[in-house]
């Protein structure tokens, strides 16, 4: 292993490929200040070849292989992080050692962000589907607020009654799951043509279990075009994670956007479960914000809402609860931290608050094309 990293470690670090990374990662952070042009040359010009190509080259295998390219990275930096201590114990620690690690882990991330950005990174600097539908997404009022809340948890409830356990079985067969996926972006094609989703690549990710543990419920791989799946997480989640993952595909970088975007797919397939997995997570984002603005005594406005919930919906949010109270560790808010520093340093300021700014999407979408669009 060693004589192996040594070797690929010099062949790419030599002076050209040095000067060629930070001519790239120049040009990569020059051209994000400019999201016409990012929307125009990479999103729709660049981006969807290279989306297609890597889905069309991994699409078809049945397991995740950017897990497996992620799990050989982990055995990289655990290898490269015990030998390291090793030589600190032995007493070989010298200046030129020093000066050799720092280069490789300076073009480690060098070679790594510039990757990721020409691979999909770059389309956290685009327009973005506000441009795309017109929307003047804005800061709303407590009554646009109560207005959508009180209209998802009508569509919540409604979808509710049909969406039981022996309903949503089917969720558990993988294949069905992400096939009923497609058709929902076939679905929202028809209206939407920039929603247009082949080649297929969302699989169940191979670090699903531990996924529990770090707070993960789904992730896109930028270097393999693959969208994954935890799918471990209850049933009545997987629908709408699984749509949320396939809009990262489609270029849509942004949580905000990918949630957006996930809802209109949702929203546009009939079947009842895919809606109340959507409708669940929608109301979910609402009420959170209904509770950070209510001024009333005791959270009034917020405990009205909770108490016309469906029998079905009280179930499955203790069952959320549940399921992620067994899984409750001290990595885990680590981890969140360091995820909440990689969204700002990406275009979204809010951290991981972004998810939650689909509820202005969502106030802006009804305000444009009536509140019976929701």
């Amino acid at each position: 292993m060693q004589q192996f990293l040594t070797r690929l470690f010099s062949r790419l670090m030599k002076s050209w490929n040095w000067v060629l990374l930070i001519v790239l990662t120049i040009a990569i952070k020059w051209v994000s200040w400019y999201p016409d042009w990012v929307e125009k040359n990479y999103t729709y010009g660049l981006y969807p070849f290279i989306s297609r190509f890597q889905r069309l080259l991994f699409g078809w295998i049945p397991f995740s292989a950017g897990d497996l390219f992620y799990g050989f990275l982990i055995l990289i930096i655990l290898f490269k992080t015990f030998q390291f201590f090793r030589i600190i114990f032995r007493k070989q620690f010298t200046r030129a050692y020093f000066t050799a690690g720092l280069q490789q882990i300076i073009f480690f991330f060098l070679f790594v962000y510039v990757f990721f950005n020409l691979f999909w990174g770059l389309n956290y600097n685009r327009r973005g589907i506000a441009g795309q539908l017109g929307l003047d997404v804005k800061k709303y009022s407590m009554a646009d607020l109560d207005t959508l809340t009180r209209v998802l948890q009508q569509r919540m409830n409604g979808y509710a009654e049909l969406s039981g356990r022996d309903q949503r079985k089917w969720v558990n067969r993988k294949v069905k799951l992400f096939d009923a996926a497609v058709q929902a972006y076939d679905a929202a094609d028809s209206v939407y043509p920039f929603l247009h989703y082949p080649p297929r690549s969302v699989k169940p990710s191979l670090f699903s279990y531990a996924g529990n543990y770090l707070g993960f419920q789904g992730y896109y791989n930028p270097f393999s075009g693959e969208g994954q799946v935890n799918t471990t997480i209850p049933a009545f989640l997987e629908p709408y994670v699984t749509t949320h993952e396939m809009a990262h595909q489609l270029g849509y970088a942004r949580e905000n956007e990918a949630n957006f975007v996930g809802y209109l797919a949702c929203k546009y397939y009939p079947d009842p479960v895919f809606r109340y997995s959507m409708y669940l997570d929608m109301y979910n984002y609402a009420i959170t914000e209904v509770l950070r603005r209510d001024t009333t005594k005791d959270a009034s406005v917020f405990k009205a809402f909770q108490a016309n919930r469906h029998p079905q919906v009280v179930a499955d949010n203790k069952a959320y609860r549940d399921f992620y109270s067994r899984y409750r560790n001290p990595i885990e808010p680590i981890i969140m931290w360091g995820y909440g520093h990689f969204l700002r340093a990406n275009n979204q300021p809010a951290g991981k608050e972004s998810y939650n700014e689909v509820v202005a999407w969502l106030i802006a979408y009804y305000k444009k094309y009536g509140i019976e669009s929701l």
